[in-house]
């Protein structure tokens, strides 16, 4: 069982809002599509529902092409970013309005069930208005997963609650998909949010897939230097792997998993850290974030300012020492330029 997407294009009139996608989700697999606000996931998306016509390619299901199979015909089960709950019906006949479509004798054991699975065990009579973001979200994903989907799609599905309800939202929802065996296509702008649930991460832009690997391999190896932007690096620099060591001229690391040659070397903010020795330079700027202090440095003997971080907050004008911390840097191979 398999969704295969062929040379998928969608046009809104001239504009070519998805481009020539080949995409593949396997049974039991979770893949996150992943890029900026308006590079053609959600098109994406809405197209493999069948909520967008398509101007070229097509969407298969075990080989069988969906062109003239309606939306309510797909077997799919879609959750969007609000929720779209009824207000007038409580969370047990929400939930059960994912059955509409199926005899069921024991409806109210499938929706005792799903509350269950969700973590809302006892919310059957509870009024939908009077849900938090995170719980409503939760009654969405039972409502999806009741007729037991063949594949679930969901279209930024914690993009409106805040950042730590977010946070927790997605790791729990990971264990919800992994324990309900779903097969599902996740949209988000998030990296954080795809490398948590995904067992594989499609990156977009300018509505083509540019990379489609694992989490881990997308985080350590952008494809490109825009990819690696869009990760959080910000700093480029070019460096030489030897036996697992890479070198450049702020330093050297660990990186037992990239290949050996020259590259290009990826540094997120968090790649240089405070240190007792290494490369010194004059502290221009310490502001607080919720984990850690985002330091600004000015290296010593040239002009160059970079980014690092420390635990605790330092003073500006003194002397301080940075060393590279490898789960802060990629690789890029030498040759990766801009993307398309």
């Amino acid at each position: 069982m398999m969704l295969a997407v062929e040379g998928l294009t969608v046009r809104y009139g001239a504009l070519a809002a998805v481009a020539d996608v080949d995409l593949s989700v396997a049974d039991g697999e979770v893949l996150a599509l992943l890029g900026p606000s308006g590079c053609g996931k959600s098109t994406l998306l809405r197209a493999v529902a069948g909520l967008e016509p398509v101007a070229a390619g097509a969407v298969r299901w075990d080989d069988t092409d969906l062109a003239d199979v309606p939306v309510h015909k797909r077997g799919f089960g879609l959750v969007f970013q609000d929720g779209q709950l009824f207000p007038h019906r409580d969370v047990a006949g929400n939930v059960a309005f994912g059955l509409r479509m199926q005899r069921m004798a024991n409806r109210a054991e499938r929706v005792a069930e799903l509350l269950e699975l969700v973590g809302l065990a006892g919310y059957e009579k509870r009024k939908v208005t009077e849900l938090s973001g995170g719980e409503a979200q939760r009654v969405a994903l039972a409502r999806a997963l009741a007729p037991r989907p063949r594949l679930l799609l969901l279209d930024e599905p914690l993009s409106a609650l805040d950042r730590a309800l977010r946070e927790q939202l997605a790791m729990d929802l990971a264990g919800l998909l992994r324990v309900a065996g779903a097969t599902a296509l996740v949209v988000t702008h998030d990296h954080d949010e795809a490398f948590t649930l995904a067992d594989r991460v499609a990156v977009m832009r300018a509505g083509r897939i540019v990379q489609a690997d694992p989490p881990q391999e997308v985080w350590r190896r952008p494809v490109d230097e825009d990819t690696a932007r869009f990760l959080g690096c910000g700093l480029f620099l070019p460096a030489t792997v030897t036996d697992g060591t890479v070198t450049c001229d702020l330093g050297s690391a660990d990186l037992p998993w990239a290949p050996d040659g020259d590259v290009t070397l990826g540094l997120r903010p968090n790649a240089l850290r405070l240190t007792g020795n290494g490369i010194s330079g004059k502290l221009l700027r310490s502001v607080h974030r919720r984990d850690h202090v985002r330091l600004q440095v000015r290296l010593d003997d040239t002009d160059q300012v970079v980014d690092a971080v420390a635990a605790i907050a330092e003073t500006p004008g003194d002397r301080v020492h940075l060393r590279l911390d490898p789960d802060g840097l990629a690789v890029l191979g030498r040759d990766a330029g801009q993307g398309e």
